[in-house]
This record gives C-alpha cells, sequence and structure tokens, in this order.
C-alpha cells in the first residue's frame, strides 16, 4: 500500500508526559512524531491525539501539544482507539481509509489500534521510528506481529515522502528540511 495524502489521517497515541520517559528512546519517538504532525499540518491531512487516562498519565507532551490544532485531543481509556466510542466515532467520520500510527506503547496500544482499524476495514500503517516500548524486545515483538498481521509498518521519511508524491513543489521544499 502506497500511502496517498488524500487518503491519510495521522493518529499520534499516547505520547504523554508520564509515559515518554519511560520508553526505550523517547527522544527519537517525540522527534518522529513531531515530523508526522508538522508534515500533516502542512498537506492538510487530518490529525487526531489520544491520551490514555490522563488524570493519571499527564497531558500530551508539550511539544508535541503545542502541534495538535484545537479539538484534535482526546481522552482514552481503552487500550485501542478504536474501542474508544468518540476517537472510533472520529476515525469513521474522517472519510479517511489510510490511518498512519506513531505513538506509544508499540506492543499495547499502537499494536492493538492497528489490528482494530484493520478489521474495520481501514488500512493503518505504523511507523517504526515514531513508535516505542519500555523495552526494545516489546517493540521488536509489535513490529513482527504487526506485520505477520498485514499491517505495514515504515519509517517517518517513508511516510513523509509518500505523502509528498514528487520533488520540485514549494510543499517539497518545505517539508524536506525537517527530514535531513
Amino acid at each position: 500500500m502506497l500511502l496517498d495524502a488524500q487518503r491519510s489521517l495521522l493518529l499520534i497515541v499516547d505520547v504523554q508526559q508520564a509515559l515518554l520517559p519511560a520508553m526505550a528512546d523517547p527522544g527519537r519517538v517525540a522527534r518522529g512524531a513531531a515530523i508526522l504532525m508538522k508534515a500533516a499540518s502542512r498537506l492538510e491531512i487530518p490529525l487526531l491525539v489520544s491520551e490514555q487516562y490522563p488524570r493519571g498519565l499527564g497531558p500530551t507532551v508539550p511539544e508535541l501539544a503545542k502541534l495538535a490544532p484545537a479539538g484534535t485531543v482526546l481522552p482514552k481509556l481503552h487500550f485501542s482507539c478504536t474501542d474508544d466510542p468518540e476517537l472510533g466515532a472520529r476515525l469513521r467520520q474522517s472519510g479517511r481509509d489510510q490511518v498512519v500510527l506513531a505513538g506509544i506503547e508499540a506492543h499495547v496500544c499502537v499494536l492493538q489500534t492497528a489490528l482494530g482499524l484493520k478489521a474495520a476495514g481501514l488500512h493503518p500503517f505504523v511507523v517504526a521510528d515514531a513508535t516505542a516500548s519500555r523495552t526494545a524486545a516489546s517493540h521488536q515483538a509489535a513490529l513482527a506481529r504487526l506485520g505477520a498481521s498485514g499491517v505495514p509498518v515504515g519509517t517517518v521519511e517513508m511516510v513523509v515522502f509518500e505523502w509528498l508524491n514528487r520533488a520540485g513543489t514549494p510543499v517539497f521544499k518545505d517539508l524536506s528540511p525537517l527530514i535531513k
């Protein structure tokens, strides 16, 4: 599946203040998610941000929260965003069939969301270098299970260049510095 900016929605999963520092590579996740959010904004790709039990785990980290438009950050209690009534409804109402996923934890909320999206007939795409778990083994197990389940896995750079589709445009010139 080739990603298409006109069919995509970006979903940032649970990159929250109490969770991010516990990840195996928190800086990589925050950088990757920020690049994806900036690219989505420039390309007018819809964005949703989930927060797992924010009362206990805190809000989305400030560097990502500032990139989220008003009304796009939604709390949840379910591990899968597709099982949460409001997030599930927003995903269905978006009219987009490709959902690019980044966030934490790869082996819990990201994995369950991707599998839920696939079961709902949508096309999830997990961004490996913008996801993490507390241990590298859990992250790798999640990526392996996703691949075995038919969920494509790629990188931030793959997503941005697929969304762009071609060089030599003003938007390409705006976004290419993000990945250099």
